[in-house]
């Protein structure tokens, strides 16, 4: 499966995920065959781009679950687009409250690990979803830290709202592949700090809400600018929580600023800086999201392919893994492997599928135009 941009999308290709309009209603259903008039419906949507699945990959089995986290993800999100662009307006806001308890609701008492699948996203909408994938990993670490519910709300509200300043960024400036000089990166930023102003004045309880969004914003803008931040500072729980809520996301979505991640490479991310993410913010994210678990292909650093068969519930990056090449089973875990490590998930077709000689027969003929 990989992401392809809007403008590369061609006839023919296959939906690896399936699109549904703002109301969570399907439009175009996994594995179907993509026609001009879908390209143009994509197009229309805004989206930045979708998942497709290689030529001869079968279609990945996703349950009822997994598609019904879609369908939350796309209804919530438009949801907390109008209410972010009403406290715009107001300077009053009205639904995240009701908003942040079903969040939480859904996200915050779950016993294990989800399945954490991306969204599509269009330039109009990319922020909101943002802020909505990041506040259901806010809800999930802030359960298993056993945070207190009152805290949790506090939370969850800046988690809907951190971003609420990237609206009053024009889009051009947002999505623009082009910053050298760090121009752009500054306009944002001061964009944003005039949003948490303006959250300060829209919750009952702003301050404390802004005081969590701005430790965050200043902290990350610091460390973008200079490499390091200072280690005087003091970040709230709140603000610790977010901070890598917030990055996970940004890391492992889709982007016009370059491929994502995987989520191996930012759990990398968190534990190669532990001077900006808090270890046990970042403990309860990995205790939340399923990352290295049975069925998974990854690659080593040695250059071999294999396949997760065990998960390590003491180091996620230390699986139990069986090499494609020759078939040895590895448990990473052990000191005669300690020099063999997981340096990436791979997200596209691998040599454990079979084959549909159909699709790839179909294939051969387009590519070698």
């Amino acid at each position: 499966m990989n992401f392809v941009e809007t403008d590369d999308l061609k006839v023919g290709m296959r939906l690896a995920r399936p699109i549904y309009n703002k109301k969570g209603v399907l439009l175009f259903e996994r594995d179907s065959k993509l026609t001009s008039q879908t390209i143009d419906s994509v197009r229309n949507f805004g989206l930045l781009g979708v998942y497709i699945l290689e030529p001869a990959e079968p279609l990945p089995p996703m349950s009822e679950e997994d598609l019904e986290f879609e369908r939350f993800q796309i209804s919530t999100g438009f949801s907390i687009q109008d209410e972010l662009e009403t406290i715009l307006q107001t300077r009053h806001e009205s639904r995240i409250s009701s908003l942040s308890a079903m969040i939480i609701k859904k996200y915050g008492y779950l016993d294990g690990r989800v399945t954490f699948y991306q969204n599509l996203r269009g330039r109009d909408d990319f922020v909101c979803r943002h802020c909505l994938n990041t506040a259901i990993f806010c809800a999930m670490i802030t359960h298993v830290m056993n945070v207190r519910v009152d805290e949790q709300y506090q939370i969850i509200y800046a988690a809907i709202a951190h971003d609420i300043g990237k609206l009053l960024v024009p889009p051009e400036m947002l999505f623009s592949h082009e910053d050298s000089d760090g121009h752009i990166r500054e306009k944002i930023y001061q964009s944003q700090m005039t949003g948490l102003d303006v959250l300060e004045t829209a919750f009952r309880d702003g301050l404390a809400i802004k005081r969590i969004c701005s430790q965050v914003l200043r902290v990350w803008h610091e460390f973008e600018s200079e490499g390091r931040i200072n280690p005087n500072v003091r970040m709230t729980l709140g603000a610790k929580i977010l901070m890598v809520a917030n990055r996970y996301d940004e890391l492992t979505a889709m982007s016009l600023q370059g491929r994502s991640k995987s989520e191996v490479m930012a759990i990398q991310e968190f534990l190669n800086n532990p001077e900006l993410y808090d270890r046990e913010v970042v403990n309860a994210l990995i205790k939340s999201v399923n990352i290295l678990f049975p069925g998974v292909s990854v690659e080593l650093n040695t250059g071999q392919k294999a396949l997760v068969v065990r998960e390590n519930s003491d180091n996620i990056l230390k699986p139990v893994v069986l090499t494609f090449g020759d078939n040895t089973l590895l448990d990473l875990a052990l000191w005669d492997n300690h020099d063999i490590q997981v340096v990436d998930i791979m997200k596209t077709l691998d040599n454990r599928y079979i084959m549909n000689s159909e699709n790839l027969q179909q294939a051969l003929p387009a590519q070698a135009e």
